[in-house]
């Protein structure tokens, strides 16, 4: 599982190599494939060229839509100009075509492996925006009344599985904008069974060549920094 690329090609690069190495029978990404950074065509190309299977994030809505925002949910006024900045660049950026595949994804699915239904959302089944951040009161309320066996969801940036009873809550990190404290871009396996066994996985990437890349197109350096700190 992987969400939250953002544009970044090299973070999604590494995390799918790395990948490679694993055993696995399927690759779904949660959302977000774009802003912030500034490849966001290769990483829709490269989506769709292994054919991996992508919920709509909310930048993906946006994008797709050339909406005026980007649906973050963001107090600091400062960040919600640099997100509208980001949002403005991405859809100068993106083809017609591309823009198509982001209004075609679907807002949620539930796929069964195993015996287990597994519902793939990027925010929660209630909003595309909505952080389920790990312990929160949204968690709580969302789980409280979550009828499958496991829900998948991004948005946060931050890898986690939690279990509520017999469900879990996972979060697929980010392939490409972590906000753990570390630059090192990540992404989660689930093993099934009897059992769910989720593994988280951290991958190194050359996060300083986007880092220059954004001040070269002379996005908010802030967002560079981001890249570099694994924070945001």
């Amino acid at each position: 599982m992987i969400s939250d690329i953002h544009s970044n090609i090299l973070g999604l690069e590494a995390v799918l190599k790395d990948i490679e190495k694993k055993n696995v029978d399927l690759t779904v990404c949660t959302g977000d494939l774009v802003g912030y950074c500034t490849y966001p065509n290769e990483v829709i190309n490269l989506i769709r060229q292994k054919n991996i299977l992508t919920i709509m994030g909310n930048y993906d809505d946006a994008v797709g839509y050339e909406k005026l925002v980007c649906g973050c949910d963001y107090p600091d006024p400062k960040d919600m100009e640099n997100a509208s900045i980001s949002l403005n660049f991405t859809i100068d950026m993106v083809t017609e075509e591309n823009k198509r595949f982001l209004r075609e994804l679907p807002l949620e699915m539930v796929l069964k492996f195993e015996g287990k239904n597994i519902m793939f959302v990027h925010g929660s089944p209630r909003r595309i925006n909505e952080y389920l951040k790990e312990n929160s009161k949204e968690a709580e309320e969302v789980m409280g009344e979550f009828k499958y066996d496991a829900l998948v969801c991004g948005h946060t940036h931050i890898p986690y599985s939690k279990k509520y009873g017999s469900k879990w809550l996972i979060n697929a990190g980010s392939a490409g904008k972590p906000k753990t404290g570390s630059p090192d871009v990540n992404y989660i396996i689930i093993n099934i069974g009897d059992e769910l066994n989720v593994e988280i996985y951290s991958v190194a990437y050359d996060y300083e060549k986007i880092a220059n890349e954004i001040i070269n197109n002379q996005l908010p350096i802030k967002f560079a920094e981001n890249i570099r700190t694994g924070r945001g």
